[in-house]
């Protein structure tokens, strides 16, 4: 893990930055180190300023009892060493191992094709294999659905793919999985999915492929952009809570912070540059900007309906939620390095052993595996319930097996699976000039988690450098699935 202490130099005296060249950074997260990373190496004073002591965010590794966890992720890439984070991280000088998981992934389904669950017995197949069961109808339309798909003859609705697919033909195993498989990659249900994000990442999948065990875990990346920072004169100062984002006539213009170690916080500190991006989400930026941005409205400088159309964007972003459960056995339990599906469990969607890839994460002699599970919007407040569902699913699935609990790790709120449902993301722009939204809000089509950070960076740098035409994004409406709940709380506020 990268603690702050051995990378925070300078520190106490921040001063100016050249405001030709200068960035700041808010936020340590996978986004904003590969931003600062990437600008870094292009001549840029980079200053990346992050309120905990930790760097990575919910992609870092930290020991547990010997056990190399993760603060988010569960050391895979969702498509592996030709995905777009592995590529950037290389293109950006990064040394990473990513070994393909092989293969890509397993479903657990009852022996009995009429069971609603494990307890009568199981097997393992292939996901290729998984459509084996359908009827010679059901295949003749979903070969039929393919081949149109294929050939771009399908439009890409915005309604759930459930609700989509099941137009089409009905069938409990493909529903499942199907759910599984969301909820699992995006922490979504199949109808929290766009029939247009769910495409998305199908093309993704054919183009880059399935996926990899990183090497050593999520640090090895977080560890290579930390020093492609520091190598290039790029500055990581922890503990540095942003308070404001200063505008100038309707542009970014630096930011105002504290040393949360001081005490009572310290005096306000200020730090100037010519561009501000942020790793933090939409929402918790504007509230970093939403009183200077409402001051420069008043001056002319900023327009009020594209404020006010990006505020209510903003009110419609919902977080996804979910459950990770971290465990270990003296025994293997799986017999690949891929992930296993279970779209019979009560709530855990799918896992991974890592440590058939990399024994290293883990004792001599011991195998770690993780767990993740969809925590829905209305069960938030039932979050104890929601862990012993996933822990009576483990019973199922490994039934007579000796499994030690690592840890539970519950993502909500200010640490969230994604600060966007997948499909729903604002995009890096805002209503103020040269102020970027990086990191899991601002997500690239059909990305699934890390990959969508990644594919939402590049987009971001392609903005910046001004090879990419800067739309006004902000002005179209959050795109929502027909069946996609609203939320229940418009206000926002700084998590």
């Amino acid at each position: 893990m990268t603690s702050g202490s051995d990378i925070a130099a300078g520190s106490e005296n921040i001063g100016s930055a050249d405001s030709r060249k200068s960035v700041i950074v808010i936020g340590a997260g996978l986004g904003g180190l590969l931003t600062a990373a990437a600008l870094a190496k292009e001549g840029r004073d980079v200053t990346v300023l992050e309120k905990l002591s930790l760097i990575g965010g919910r992609f870092v590794n930290f020991e547990y009892k010997g056990y190399q966890l993760s603060t988010g992720a569960l050391h895979m890439l969702p498509h592996g060493v030709k995905g777009p984070l592995a590529t950037m991280v290389k293109e950006l000088g990064g040394q990473i191992t990513v070994v393909p998981s092989s293969p890509m992934a397993m479903v657990r389904v009852p022996t009995d094709k009429t069971a609603s669950d494990y307890s009568g017995g199981f097997e393992d197949i292939p996901s290729a294999q998984f459509k084996d069961h359908l009827s010679l109808k059901n295949k003749l339309i979903m070969g039929k659905l393919t081949a149109k798909y294929l050939a771009g003859m399908i439009p890409e609705e915005d309604i759930g793919f459930k609700s989509w697919f099941t137009q089409y033909f009905r069938d409990d195993r493909m529903e499942r999985y199907a759910d599984s498989f969301a909820g699992w990659s995006l922490s979504m249900t199949a109808d929290e999915t766009s029939v247009s994000e769910m495409f998305a990442i199908f093309r993704n999948v054919a183009k880059y492929g399935g996926p990899g065990i990183l090497m050593g875990g999520c640090s090895s990346v977080i560890n290579e952009l930390v020093r492609i920072i520091k190598e290039n004169g790029g500055r990581i100062l922890t503990q540095k809570e942003v308070t404001s984002v200063i505008l100038k006539e309707g542009k970014a213009a630096g930011i105002v912070c504290r040393d949360v170690r001081a005490k009572g916080y310290g005096d306000p500190e200020t730090l100037t540059a010519d561009l501000v991006i942020s790793d933090i989400g939409h929402k918790e930026t504007f509230c970093l900007y939403q009183e200077n941005a409402e001051k420069d409205v008043q001056n002319g400088y900023l327009s009020a309906d594209a404020l006010r159309t990006y505020e209510e964007q903003l009110s419609k972003i919902r977080p996804s939620a979910g459950l990770k459960i971290c465990f270990s056995c003296d025994e293997q339990l799986l017999t690949h390095g891929g992930i296993l599906l279970t779209p019979y469990a009560r709530r855990i969607n799918g896992m991974d052993e890592v440590t058939n890839v990399d024994p290293t994460l883990a004792p001599e002699g011991k195998h770690l595996i993780m767990t993740h599970q969809r925590t829905a919007p209305d069960r938030l407040d039932h979050i104890d319930e929601e862990i012993q569902m996933g822990l009576d699913d483990l019973k199922d699935i490994f039934p007579g097996k000796n499994l030690e609990i690592l840890v539970i790790q519950v993502h909500r709120d200010g640490w969230p699976v994604n600060r966007a449902f997948s499909g729903t993301d604002c995009g890096n722009l805002t209503p103020v000039k040269d102020l970027y939204i990086v990191g899991d809000g601002a997500k690239g089509k059909g990305g699934i988690e890390v990959e969508g950070i990644a594919l939402g960076v590049t987009k971001a740098l392609e903005l910046i450098r001004g090879t990419a035409p800067e739309k006004e994004i902000w002005k179209r409406p959050v795109q929502q699935t027909k069946n996609a709940r609203e939320p229940q709380n418009k206000k926002y506020k700084n998590q």
